[in-house]
């Protein structure tokens, strides 16, 4: 059998050839060679010699793209500007996940609302096809006056959600006490636009208000720094490794980092599963038991 990036392998030897199958991108990727449109038709559209990409809804579609490459850990970057005006009803995504009903996910969706109310950010992990572990913000910002880049960091210790290099949640890995963990599966990048005003906007009581279609969402400067897979083969490298390259690896979160994330949790999560009593009455998820500032 080739040398590949195997789950099976220790995690020592894993962590070993991770470090062999970094690949490096530059800043404002190139959707052309990086991304395949994967539905919608003409409504999503890659311009700027590959340097945007554009989705867009009507009343008939909406649309989105993915990645060529699998990954398996690494950092994900990009830079989205949301759907303006009235959004209810629409769902932006920007997500990893692998195949399958057992699929590993790490999520990012963005849920519209009526002008002038905030956007809700909605994050969650699947991992061997198992979910419900949500967490909903609001931002500090408007997401729609301008790009703003969001962030997935996924190392074999825990995932780093962030905003503008802001952490916003850290989800650790547990499997020490039964949790599982994404680990073993590669993970293609995601992006879609679409109708759910059966549910997205205050609980699907406000409708998607056709008259203001086609909507769209913008997204530009992709950057993936990490384990490229393919079957067979190791993990590819497009450049040399450097020190800087590899944080991402072992990244955590510093004092700094421990304050930022301590900030945007109390002051623009709206919710947050680990204390959803009502849901799990018969105790929280094991999970939820450690400090989520560490």
């Amino acid at each position: 059998m080739s040398s590949s990036c195997p789950s099976r392998l220790p995690s020592l030897l894993l962590f070993a050839l991770l470090i062999a199958c970094l690949v490096v991108a530059s800043m404002g990727g190139d959707f052309l060679q990086d991304f395949d449109i994967t539905w919608g038709d003409q409504r999503a559209k890659i311009l700027n010699g590959g340097q945007l990409l554009t989705l867009s809804l009507d009343k008939d579609s909406g649309s989105g793209f993915r990645s060529k490459n699998e990954y398996l850990f690494g950092r994900i970057d990009m830079q989205i500007k949301l759907v303006s005006g009235n959004s209810a009803g629409t769902v932006t995504t920007f997500y990893l996940s692998s195949q399958g009903s057992t699929h590993d996910e790490i999520d990012f969706e963005f849920l519209g609302n009526v002008t002038g109310e905030p956007y809700i950010m909605h994050t969650n992990v699947f991992s061997q096809g198992k979910g419900n572990k949500e967490q909903q913000f609001h931002l500090w910002f408007d997401p729609t006056k301008a790009f703003h880049t969001y962030s997935i960091v996924w190392n074999q210790q825990r995932i780093i959600f962030l905003v503008d290099n802001i952490p916003i949640r850290v989800f650790h890995n547990s499997e020490s006490i039964g949790v599982p963990f994404p680990t073993k599966q590669p993970m293609r990048i995601y992006s879609s636009l679409w109708n759910a005003d059966d549910w997205a906007t205050r609980g699907g009581l406000v409708k998607t208000d056709w008259t203001q279609a086609p909507f769209t969402a913008s997204y530009r400067n992709f950057n993936a720094n990490a384990c490229v897979w393919s079957p067979g083969s190791s993990c590819s490298s497009t450049s040399p490794n450097s020190v800087q390259d590899s944080t991402w690896q072992a990244q955590a979160l510093d004092a700094s980092g421990r304050n930022r994330l301590r900030w945007v949790q109390q002051k623009y999560m709206i919710y947050n599963y680990c204390t959803d009593l009502k849901r799990f009455p018969q105790g929280i998820p094991a999970e939820c038991k450690r400090s989520r500032f560490l």
